[in-house]
């Protein structure tokens, strides 16, 4: 795995998915029933020693694997990851959706719910990471 060559951006591709295996793919703009697909990213902390980032993800479209597409096509593979990344394997896939953001369908108020997971296994490279950046 590449340390990242930029600690943020945008990353935005075409994703087209197949049903049959279940799978989605980066593929060029164009391509027949292909959506487009946008996040940003920030880069919360790097641990050389292990080769591992921790990165924050703000989703502008929720397309079918999308986070594990776009990062395993930039070389950037989810730890864990069974079917689109290389490490990890047999271990949970190290993708956690520290928070939630969404509005209430009746009062229309803004509803936040946030979770961390236990500092433990691959986790503990959450230590020290402020994710309220």
């Amino acid at each position: 795995m590449a340390k990242w060559n930029k600690r943020s951006g945008t990353l935005e591709d075409y994703l087209w998915k197949n049903e049959q295996k279940n799978r989605s793919k980066v593929v060029k703009e164009g391509t027949k029933n292909a959506k487009l697909a946008s996040l940003d990213y920030e880069v919360l902390k790097y641990n050389p020693e292990i080769d591992l980032s921790v990165l924050k993800i703000d989703l502008h479209t929720g397309r079918h694997h999308q986070i594990r597409v776009q990062l395993s096509s930039r070389n950037h593979s989810i730890y864990g990851d069974q079917k689109y990344g290389g490490r990890g394997h047999g271990k949970q896939i190290a993708l956690w959706a520290y928070q939630l953001k969404i509005q209430h369908p009746i009062t229309k108020k803004e509803m936040i719910f946030t979770s961390v997971p236990e500092l433990n296994g691959t986790w503990k490279i959450l230590e020290g990471v402020n994710l309220e950046q």
